[in-house]
């Protein structure tokens, strides 16, 4: 079973000396990159449900990805879990269960809402602009792209801040049971922006049933995240999980929708 890690001691070699004079990698620092990067991030996605352009968020998960290199030392980029798996076999656990968890997701919608709208997935689906009667060549074409760019960007982008700096920055301060509710907390909320949150027909509108259970799926799913984590000693366990979440996701809504 994986253990609980205690607070960690403060230390400020866990961040680089140039951002010594500045912050203390506490939950005070977790809390001012979520307001940084989230705020920004939750508006841009908003937009491009909009617009249809997509480029920003290619950005900001860049982004997302090298702010724990920006801002932790070595020592902190360790203590943060950006390091090998200390056994890679658990890894290939943390992606049967990243596949299981957007299964679930997709048969929950599918039970509630079937295809419509307050389908979490069916609405996410619509951004991918998939042809109608596109043939089946075409359409696994697309699907392999589609996926290969899910299971690589956001994973790597949210895993690196949200499972490694912003969770370190909780952890120091509150211990990592705590830790990974806030940062899931926080990952549940932002993804407000891509359902719950909707644009349809030129109209912005709030389904507030949908979402609640969307952001409670997405809280679940990043506890799920953390745990692969620990059990890998590293955050490519989470990202290993993750892509699998999205290889599942983007399967469901290729092909199950």
């Amino acid at each position: 079973m994986a253990t609980i890690d205690p607070p960690l001691t403060p230390a400020y070699s866990d961040l680089r000396p140039v951002w010594n004079r500045f912050f203390t990698l506490n939950w005070k620092f977790a809390l001012f990159l979520l307001l940084l990067i989230c705020i920004p991030r939750f508006i841009l996605v908003l937009n491009a449900n909009a617009t249809g352009s997509y480029g920003s968020i290619g950005a900001i998960m860049l982004i997302s990805a090298l702010v724990p290199f920006i801002f932790l030392s070595k020592k902190g980029q360790q203590k943060a879990g950006l390091v090998k798996p200390s056994n890679y076999y658990p890894l290939l656990l943390a992606f049967a269960l990243g596949l299981m968890a957007s299964l679930l997701l997709h048969y929950a919608a599918q039970a509630l809402y079937g295809s419509g709208n307050e389908n979490w997935y069916a609405y996410i689906g619509r951004s991918y602009n998939i042809p109608a009667g596109i043939g089946s060549n075409d359409k696994r074409t697309m699907f392999i792209i589609m996926a290969a760019t899910g299971m690589l960007f956001s994973p790597i982008g949210e895993e690196f801040f949200f499972r490694g700096l912003v969770h370190t920055g909780f952890q120091q301060s509150w211990g990592s049971r705590k830790a990974s509710l806030a940062d899931g907390l926080a990952f549940s909320l932002v993804h407000l922006s891509h359902f719950g949150i909707v644009y349809l027909n030129n109209n912005w509108h709030f389904v507030p049933l949908p979402a609640t259970l969307w952001v409670t799926g997405m809280f679940l799913t990043s506890l799920l995240f953390a745990y692969c984590k620990r059990l890998t000693h590293s955050i490519w366990g989470a990202v290993i999980c993750h892509s699998a979440f999205n290889l599942g996701m983007i399967y469901c809504i290729f092909y199950l929708l």
